[in-house]
Parts: structure tokens; sequence; C-alpha cells
């Protein structure tokens, strides 16, 4: 049986099958995005808010690190069974998260920071949106009531001509991983061109968010 990218290339629509091709990913096509938790992302997850991201972007970040979690499993010993220790699960620890970019005029993630200093600082939810070489979103990891926890002006040194580099560490209170974007990303680049409202429209139902910090 034919499969679905073989049909469109045999019906002259190549790009088309390029698109609905598994292939693995490359990491540095990614926007992050943050805003203010009582905007209530979590609860009202819109279809076609996402290309507000894209949107409204002031500035791109050029590392993110710390998708991560772990669980660390209960040992239980029991009482007759001396070949084995039984592992339950316990409880799951999310690691921070580490941002960095190239540092400009803005001074929005020192201010972020700084707002919890004199007291006025708000904790805020984020979107790591990860796209394809269609600029199109494949993964999209959501992580809520973030708290920065740490901010690194960058190094600097006369000797060198390195880019100047500022980091933003976030702690939160957990990530999830929202299904089913990489069908709808090939779905929306072979059907409507990868634009984003093509998306939106194969998809059914995509988060999204609006400010980039």
């Amino acid at each position: 049986m034919a499969l679905v990218p073989d049909l469109l290339r045999a019906t002259g629509f190549p790009e088309a099958a390029s698109a609905l091709r598994a292939d693995p990913l490359l990491n540095h096509n990614f926007v992050v995005s943050l805003l203010d938790t009582s905007s209530g992302l979590a609860a009202g997850l819109g279809s076609g808010a996402l290309s507000a991201v894209f949107d409204v972007a002031l500035g791109g970040f050029s590392e993110c690190s710390g998708l991560e979690m772990s669980m660390t499993p209960e040992d239980y010993k029991e009482g007759g069974n001396n070949g084995t220790v039984l592992k339950f699960p316990g409880r799951v620890a999310w690691s921070n998260l580490t941002l960095k970019k190239g540092l400009g005029s803005s001074t929005r993630l020192w201010d972020w920071h700084y707002g919890f200093v004199i007291g006025r600082g708000k904790r805020r939810d984020g979107l790591v949106v990860l796209m394809n070489e269609l600029h199109v979103p494949n993964s999209i990891w959501f992580f809520c009531r973030a708290l920065p926890v740490k901010y690194s002006a960058p190094a600097l040194n006369a000797a060198q001509n390195n880019v100047a580099v500022e980091s933003l560490e976030i702690a939160h209170e957990g990530i999830f991983q929202v299904p089913f974007i990489g069908a709808a990303s090939g779905l929306g680049s072979a059907l409507f061109g990868g634009g984003i409202g093509g998306l939106a429209e194969a998809a059914g139902s995509i988060p999204g968010a609006v400010g980039n910090l």
C-alpha cells in the first residue's frame, strides 16, 4: 500500500511530500515566549493564538536548556523476597530552564528578575516552540508559574571579541508537551504551504501565547 508522501509525489506535489517526511529536527530553529501567569494560558489554549508568538516576537534566544524531568523511585524491601528490591514511582522533579541570548538594547530579562527584588515581580507561563525547516511548529513545551532565580550578565574580556551573552535561569512548576503538534505540522506544511494559519486549521486546536521576552 502506497504511503501518503508517495501519493503526493506521484501526483505532482513533491514539496508537500517532503513536508510529511519524518526527518529528525534541527535544534536551532525555536522560539521562547513568556507571559504573565494571570493571563490564563493554561486554561484557555486557543487554536489561532499560536501566531501571536511569532507576530509580536521582540527577540530570540540563542540557547534554551533544561527541558527535563526526573523521578526518584521509592524502594520497598518486601519481607520474604530477598532477591530484589521493589520499585515504586516517587515524586517528579523538574530541572530549571536556562535561556541565553545576545545582549542588546532591551533590559527585559533583567527587569523581570529585578521586579522580585523590589516586590513587583510576576510569575510567567511560557512556551518553547521547536519548528521544522519550513518554520512550522513541530514540538511545543508549555511550562507554568515560572520564577527567575538567577540572572547572569555577559562575561567581559577586552582580549576577546565574542558576542556578549546574557542568561536567565528559571524555576517552574511543571512542563507539559502539547500532543499531536508534529502531525499537524506535517499536514499544515503539505496542505497550506507551511503557514501558521494553515497549521491552526489542520491541527484543530493549538495552544498559543502573547508576548515574547
